[in-house]
């Protein structure tokens, strides 16, 4: 077994990049106590599927030209996220931990209107194409199945680790496999979504994707997707964007981060989202659902 710590350290500092205006994570923790630091800037934390699927760079562009500000983009996990967000280091969060997201808004760090929804995927397991724990062939659209399988065989697995949205599903999934796993088959890797699929790649194991980010970094050659479209739900993936309560702190740039809000459920947002992927996949990476007035 490779030694991942020394990458993930590596590979971690490169996610932590701003996908717009060529702005990164430190830029931003630069202004004060985290959150903005000039009327003009917004701090969005979000899930590393964003930006690893290539949405951000389609959509953030417009709406920067569009509204006038400027979104400093810091790329980590749902939980990192929200704990951004609690610690008034963020204006706006875009994530997809819904279970999380509404305990963040109970527990009053969100602002009066609380999380909406934005868009929906799927999750799908990614594993060799030699498939070597049969899981394509036995469980394709099982997940709690084949999760059982790779424990049983005990075939290596990377798990994110990293507390985000797609690290709780899997954990979710285990759960209902009735399974603690642990072993030297279970590596976890604590680091973002590209870069456990790159792992993935590198090691031929099997791991849990979002569905946009593996369809966006064409690793095609030796993976594939094992198991999906499970009929119970469990692979479901909505997303949620929640403004940061402006009490946390005066830095807090609540009007640019509802502005970011506003727009992302908007018609034109929404048609942006479902637009993304058509061209080049032949069908849309995520399914606007924002609930209109």
């Amino acid at each position: 077994m490779k030694n991942w710590k020394l990458m993930c350290l590596i590979l971690g500092v490169g996610l932590l990049c701003g996908c717009s205006s060529g702005e990164n994570a430190n830029d931003a923790g630069d202004s004060a106590d985290g959150a903005s630091g000039g009327k003009e800037d917004i701090i969005l934390a979000t899930t590393t599927s964003t930006q690893d699927s290539g949405l951000l760079d389609v959509i953030l562009p417009v709406f920067e030209e569009e509204s006038g500000y400027t979104v400093s983009v810091v790329s980590v996990g749902s939980g990192e996220a929200m704990t951004m967000g609690e610690n008034g280091e963020a204006d706006v969060l875009l994530v997809h931990s819904p279970v999380a997201e509404e305990k963040f808004v109970e527990e009053g760090h969100a602002d009066e209107d609380g999380r909406m929804d934005v868009m929906y995927n799927d999750f799908v397991l990614i594993g060799p194409k030699d498939d070597p724990a049969g899981i394509s062939a036995e469980y394709p659209a099982d997940a709690v199945a084949a999760f059982r399988t790779i424990a049983d065989t005990q075939t290596e697995f990377i798990s994110r680790s990293d507390e985000s949205g797609t690290h709780k599903k899997e954990l979710e999934i285990w759960d209902a496999c009735g399974i603690t796993p642990e072993g030297s088959w279970y590596v976890e890797a604590g680091t973002g979504m590209g870069a456990v699929l790159e792992m993935a790649n590198e090691e031929l194991a099997y791991t849990l994707s979002d569905r946009a980010t593996w369809l966006n970094l064409e690793l095609d050659e030796d993976l594939t997707i094992v198991c999906e479209n499970d009929e119970s739900g469990i692979l479901y993936n909505q997303y949620g964007v929640i403004c940061v309560n402006p009490d946390k702190n005066e830095q807090i740039n609540h009007e640019g981060a509802k502005a970011f809000q506003q727009w992302i459920v908007s018609d034109e947002g929404q048609e942006l989202i479902g637009e993304y992927g058509v061209e080049e996949y032949g069908k849309a990476l995520f399914t606007p659902n924002a609930l209109q007035e």
